[in-house]
């Protein structure tokens, strides 16, 4: 019986836990009852690292040429082609592992080898570049033939682009976030290449003018708006068309009356930030994929630095190197925020990727502080708005009497899986810190809701996905958030992120809540709820939290 059942935890509380297990029978004990589960890919490939760590075993002392594959892990296998530089011996291996089980991610482990000693082996031939018509004749419409494909080589990009979202009259946060984040990046890039590119605001809604001095003051140097009061509420298509509309004009595609602007005089911009919230997420994929370009989309993490590229495709010529100059590192979370990933948007010798665009996770950033005597060049944006763009409209809008909403509360407690030794007492006595306060509800961590802790009837309606908070739940901004037994992955972060006061109770000395908490508890929730329901009943816990504030 294995003290830890990996079915019990998401990937992200799983990863830390991990690392403390040395026991390699343990370990495989763990992915037995993974793989008799839901059997999650992810949480396979960590707990086989995890063994092929402590085991001490890098297939180095595997033949490559008579391996039996099936009888590999995953990790086994990128191991072992990590070590092979014979593109030959490599494609036997990538043909012997299509035969066996389908496991996508040893095929693209073997693949990415290949690609990597191809690209570094001397050789001369150019890399022949096949146009999609030709390339894919059974499709119907090749890519080539959409509208707003249009194979720009070479094109003139400038400025940072950030198209900033409001919601109910007020300039969201991670809108002030991304402002900060694009002034700090410009002014270093500007600095390294001494020249003089610009952060650009973009505004539109029904009360677009209303943000342009706030943008300016979070950063901006030029803030591009329009307005018209049937954008009170997002809408695809017509953000979509004027955002799209703004970024051409002046280059190469611009509409009609906008060939010639006395403010922008390039193609397209050369990076574009969105906000990761649910319009967002929309309007980000919409523009890049009508500006013909990719997206790295949930990003926590952005930097401008050059990149020595290999891959004959970005290259051109197997065998050569380049260094990319201008290029946004976008890192993004992966495994729920246990590892990352770095996306770069790289060009082709027969085709430019740009703007090279990113969404941006709430929370990822500090918030700048607004400097009030900034002066920015302002734009308002002229531009007919087709009457079909709006041929659905929203007539009433009323608030569900049901359901649970936790933003409007001065204190949200909220639990995580450290309910786990007794899920229904965990929640009992969380419930009875929520009655101490005037005006408290209860929080659950995406851990609880997805777990499968048995609770007794009489909690069981409060375990809900309405209780959720973090990046797939609410978001909420109270006086007071206490945090118990939450690990702090950064998607629970963008829920919580914004409260004045951050109380975390934790056994873990080195949870990652710790880094944006205001106060820590290291101890157990179960003696420690109690006594912080004590506090506050007596009165002693608002002193402190006073004090806080100041």
């Amino acid at each position: 019986m294995v003290e830890l059942d990996p079915r019990e935890y998401e990937i992200a509380e799983l990863g830390p836990t991990l690392k403390e297990i040395e026991d390699p029978e343990e370990l495989q004990a763990m992915l037995e009852l993974e793989r008799d589960g839901d059997g999650r890919p992810p949480v396979e490939t960590l707990i086989e690292d995890r063994i092929e760590k402590v085991s001490g075993d890098d297939g180095e002392d595997l033949d490559p040429t008579s391996v039996d594959l099936s009888a590999l892990s995953i990790a086994d296998v990128a191991n072992m082609v990590r070590g092979i530089d014979d593109a030959d011996v490599l494609r036997d291996i990538l043909e012997r592992e299509r035969a066996g089980p389908d496991r996508s991610s040893a095929i693209t482990q073997i693949e990415n080898r290949i690609d990597s000693v191809e690209g570094s082996e001397e050789r001369s031939e150019p890399v022949e570049t096949v146009p999609p018509e030709e390339k894919y004749p059974e499709l119907d419409h090749p890519t080539n033939e959409k509208q707003w494909v249009e194979g720009t080589v070479g094109g003139d990009y400038r400025d940072m682009w950030v198209c900033c979202e409001t919601q109910a009259g007020d300039l969201v946060d991670v809108s002030r976030e991304m402002l900060g984040k694009a002034r700090e990046l410009m002014d270093e890039y500007n600095e390294a290449h001494d020249s003089s590119e610009r952060v650009v605001a973009v505004l539109v809604g029904a009360d677009a003018s209303d943000h342009v001095d706030e943008v300016i003051a979070c950063g901006a140097d030029l803030v591009v708006y329009h307005e018209d009061r049937r954008l009170e509420r997002f809408r695809h298509t017509p953000y979509t068309e004027i955002v799209v509309d703004m970024m051409r004009a002046g280059g190469e595609l611009a509409s009609e009356g906008h060939e010639d602007v006395a403010w922008k005089d390039y193609h397209e911009p050369r990076y574009t930030l969105f906000p990761a919230t649910n319009n967002g997420r929309d309007l980000s994929a919409l523009v890049q994929g009508a500006l013909d370009s990719g997206l790295a989309s949930d990003c926590s993490g952005l930097y401008i630095e050059s990149e020595v590229i290999s891959n004959p495709a970005k290259v051109g010529q197997a065998g050569e190197k380049k260094e990319f100059d201008r290029v946004l590192h976008m890192k993004r979370p992966d495994f729920s925020g246990f590892e990352y990933s770095t996306i770069l948007c790289i060009d082709k010798p027969d085709r430019d990727f740009h703007p090279q665009g990113a969404s941006v996770i709430p929370g990822s950033f500090p918030v700048p502080d607004p400097d009030p005597d900034r002066e920015a060049e302002v734009v308002e944006y002229e531009m007919e708005l087709d009457d079909d763009w709006f041929s659905v409209d929203v007539t009433d809008v009323e608030r569900l009497t049901g359901g649970v909403d936790l933003r409007g509360n001065d204190v949200v407690v909220a639990v995580g899986r450290g309910i786990g030794d007794d899920p229904t007492r965990g929640i009992e006595l969380a419930l009875d810190l929520v009655d101490a306060f005037e005006d408290a509800d209860l929080g659950l961590s995406r851990g609880v809701i997805t777990s499968s802790y048995a609770f007794d009837s009489h909690v069981a309606d409060y375990v809900t996905e309405e209780r959720q908070i973090g990046e797939s739940g609410q978001a909420v901004e109270p006086d007071i958030y206490v945090a118990a037994g939450i690990s702090g992955a950064v998607q629970h972060k963008v829920g919580c992120d914004e409260a004045d006061t951050i109380v975390a109770v934790n056994t873990d000395p080195e949870a990652d809540i710790r880094d944006f908490s205001d106060y820590v508890v290291e101890g157990d929730l179960f003696e420690v709820l109690p006594r912080l329901t004590e506090a506050v009943e007596s009165g002693r816990l608002a002193p402190v939290m006073e004090a806080s504030d100041d």
